[in-house]
């Protein structure tokens, strides 16, 4: 597995505290990739309501034409909405392109170009506002209700979620690896996984919501308490 991230995070350093209120929606979000217009469309239809939690799973940027604009979306967000904001394996490289310089030939290769282009003509790492800098250290390694958990790409199954890897917190591939039902009894909601097909992984313990957004395929949002779906396309329309 190559390893782009940042080695002193530890294993899940990061996890949430238990939110003081009961969410009327648990609603979760795929990977963005940069794809802004279609969070905005997928927001709209969703019509986010005050009892609502937003829980995004990470990797806002990449390959997509918008990076930029979606983390300035999401930090919108979270100054009017219950948004809980998770780190995905793309921040993970990004991070490492900004702290070590010699990560960024890797970063560069998996989506960092498009995403520097997003910031305007000839940005260099050392250019992103201070801001998104702050929101890319302060992401989540994952976040945890009572009947459900949420990481971007997957977890060890007999591991506690305080003492899960941070490989398999962010870089689990369900193609090759699928875990078993976590010790918890909780169900997973994850993405990473891209399913090209467009339709939502449903293995009963888990869940993946990835659906391909930024290479054709779709944005998807789930309530994880009813397992109502909405769906967008690239651009933001419902399908």
């Amino acid at each position: 597995m190559l390893n782009y991230g940042l080695a002193s995070r530890g294993p899940s350093r990061r996890e949430t505290h238990p939110r003081d209120t009961v969410a009327e929606r648990l609603i979760a979000v795929g990977d963005v990739h940069g794809c802004r217009a279609a969070l905005e469309g997928l927001l709209e239809v969703v019509s986010l309501r005050g009892g609502d939690r937003l829980i995004l799973l990470g990797d806002y940027v990449d390959r997509g034409p918008d990076s930029r604009g979606v983390i300035d979306l999401v930090l919108d967000l979270r100054r009017s909405h219950d948004v809980v904001t998770l780190l995905g394996n793309h921040e993970e490289m990004m991070l490492g392109a900004l702290e070590r310089p010699a990560s960024v030939g890797w970063w560069l290769r998996y989506g960092g170009r498009e995403t520097l282009a997003s910031y305007g003509p000839q940005t260099t790492p050392k250019d992103i506002p201070a801001e998104h800098r702050e929101f890319l250290a302060g992401l989540q390694d994952y976040h945890e209700e009572d009947e459900f958990f949420f990481t971007h790409g997957g977890y060890v199954e007999g591991e506690s979620l305080d003492r899960q890897p941070p490989e398999a917190l962010r870089w689990t591939n369900l193609a090759q690896r699928m875990p078993g039902p976590h010790t918890s009894g909780k169900t997973a909601v994850v993405g990473h996984s891209s399913q090209k097909n467009g339709q939502v992984l449903d293995a009963g313990h888990l869940i993946c919501i990835d659906t391909f957004c930024h290479g054709g395929g779709r944005l998807t949002a789930i309530d994880a308490l009813t397992r109502k779906t909405w769906q967008v396309d690239r651009d933001g329309a419902p399908v």
